[in-house]
C-alpha cells in the first residue's frame, strides 16, 4: 500500500514533468554534496536539479504521459526539470559533466518528445534562445531593407528620369519634337 509521503512524491514529480518544458534524466554516482550544490548553481534559476527514486519517478511519468522515460530511470537518478531556456541547463549540464566524469546524461524529453543523450548534447551546442532571436531579428531587418530598396528603386528611377527631362525641356529641348502646330 502506497504511503502518503509517496502519494505526494509521485504527484510532485508529475506536476513538474507536466510544467517543465524538458527533463535531463542523469546518473550521479560519485558525486559529492559540494559538487552536487555547484551543479544546481550551474543550471541557472531556470531548472531546478532533483534525486529522485526511479519507481516513483516511473509512475509520475506514466501519469505524465512520458513513458519513454523509464529505459533512463535505472540505478542512481536525478533529474533537471528545466522551465526555462532548455539550451542554458544542457550546457550547464553537459559542462559540468566535462569537469566530473561521475555525471553521466542518461537522456531527457524535450516538449514531449524523447532526447538521447547524444541529443541533449547536440542541444547544448545550439545557441541561446535570446541569441537566435537576435540573429532572425537581423536576418529579418537586412530583409526588410533590402525589401524597401527594391520597392524604391523604380520610383527614385523614374523621378531621375522625370527631371533629366524637365532640365532637357527648359535647355531648348535639344533633340525633342518640336509642336505639331510649330511646323506649320
Amino acid at each position: 500500500m502506497a504511503t502518503p509521503d509517496k502519494v505526494d512524491a509521485v504527484k510532485e514529480i508529475t506536476d513538474k514533468l507536466r510544467n517543465s518544458h524538458a527533463a535531463v534524466v542523469t546518473a550521479y554516482t560519485g558525486l559529492s554534496v559540494a559538487q552536487l550544490k555547484e551543479l544546481r548553481r550551474s543550471l541557472g534559476e531556470n531548472a531546478q536539479y532533483r534525486v529522485v527514486k526511479n519507481t516513483l519517478t516511473k509512475i509520475a511519468a506514466k501519469e505524465a504521459g512520458l513513458d519513454e522515460l523509464d529505459e533512463h530511470l535505472q540505478g542512481s537518478t536525478a533529474v533537471a526539470f528545466v522551465t526555462g531556456d532548455p539550451v542554458e541547463a544542457a550546457k550547464g549540464l553537459r559542462d559540468f559533466a566535462k569537469t566530473n566524469p561521475a555525471l553521466v546524461i542518461k537522456g531527457g524529453v524535450l516538449d514531449g518528445k524523447t532526447l538521447s543523450a547524444a541529443e541533449i548534447n547536440q542541444l547544448a551546442d545550439l545557441e541561446s534562445r535570446e541569441v537566435l532571436l537576435a540573429k532572425l531579428a537581423g536576418g529579418m531587418k537586412a530583409s526588410m531593407a533590402k525589401a524597401a530598396a527594391t520597392f524604391q528603386a523604380p520610383l527614385s528611377k523614374f523621378v531621375r528620369t522625370a527631371d533629366a527631362l524637365r532640365d532637357k525641356v527648359e535647355q531648348g529641348g535639344a533633340g525633342t519634337p518640336a509642336p505639331a502646330d510649330a511646323a506649320e
